[in-house]
């Protein structure tokens, strides 16, 4: 009853809860949870169609008034130097570059983003969880081809072009359990939705009691990933909970480190978890990176 898993939680959470914080084997959502070699957990929202499409029709339409504005320039350049015949020439060169190497080398030097995919707060990593190479932006931008395919010819509109239909694409992604489209499989990447700014405070509390329960945990205690992210959660929505179901919420896991610590069993389990997250995050317990982009700190009560 008072044991506590690998990954920092004890394994009196009901099972539930346990599988949404800790994960459960095979996947049933789209949350992915990487385990790197130190043992830190890492959990990642995977980016579906709802994300990735706007995204990818943002790009296309910055890329379209990018050659809108080349193709003026260009015009009025030759026009003016009377080189107007090989104003296509150079267009079509410029039109080349464009399709090939703007989400690549976005990417690439973005780490993993272009202006479509910050604007949806979306980002390519690794299937490790890792920031992409460069070699692996080309290549999933480069086989990106092959998942248009097939196309739709507008003979109609302009011989050369052809409207991209992505039906190996998006048949690819929705047999992938982690909506892989053909290049993604190759680079051994995956499209993620970035949480870097979701948890942005560091909260510290007035209330004295709070610090008597930091300073009764043994600091050779070390929060995981996981427990860290589960106690920034709790602390920054408990205050828009009532005081019964802040008992209701943390006697699931307050039991259990009341029992782990040797603290009295009247432990107020609420200002237990404040006091454990306070130290966590204000002391020497956390392990490194449990919670990325703390930048704020600020002072709460207990109310």
């Amino acid at each position: 009853m008072n044991s506590v898993l690998r990954s920092g939680l004890p394994a009196s959470i009901p099972l539930p809860i346990m599988a949404y914080m800790n994960g459960c084997g095979k996947q049933i959502d789209t949350a992915v949870e990487i385990v790197t070699p130190e043992n830190i957990s890492f959990r990642y929202w995977l980016a579906g169609p709802a994300r990735r499409v706007p995204a990818y029709l943002l790009d296309l339409l910055i890329q379209g008034l990018v050659l809108g504005l080349v193709f003026v320039a260009l015009g009025l350049a030759m026009g003016s130097v009377g080189l107007f015949g090989s104003f296509w020439g150079l267009f079509f060169i410029v039109l080349f570059l464009v399709q090939w190497f703007y989400g690549a080398l976005l990417e690439a030097v973005w780490n993993g983003q272009t202006p479509g995919k910050r604007a949806l707060r979306i980002r390519v990593v690794t299937i490790h969880g890792q920031p992409i190479r460069a070699w692996q932006a080309v290549l999933r931008n480069v086989l990106r081809s092959v998942d248009a395919l097939p196309p739709a010819p507008l003979a109609w509109v302009f011989p050369l072009f052809a409207l991209p239909l992505f039906v190996v694409g998006l048949v690819a992604a929705a047999l992938s359990d982690r909506f892989q489209r053909l290049g993604d499989m190759a680079a051994g990447t995956m499209v993620v939705v970035d949480q870097t700014s979701r948890l942005t405070n560091v909260l510290k509390f007035r209330d004295d009691r709070v610090a008597q329960i930091a300073e009764s945990i043994p600091s050779s205690f070390q929060v995981h990933r996981t427990l860290g992210l589960a106690l920034s959660i709790y602390v920054q929505r408990r205050k828009v909970l009532s005081r019964a179901r802040r008992q209701e919420i943390s006697r699931h896991l307050g039991e259990p480190l009341c029992q782990r610590f040797h603290l009295p069993p009247d432990t107020d389990h609420d200002l237990l978890l404040c006091g454990l997250y306070q130290k966590a995050f204000l002391g020497s317990v956390v392990k490194e990176a449990v919670v990325p982009a703390i930048l704020v700190a600020e002072t709460v009560g207990l109310a």
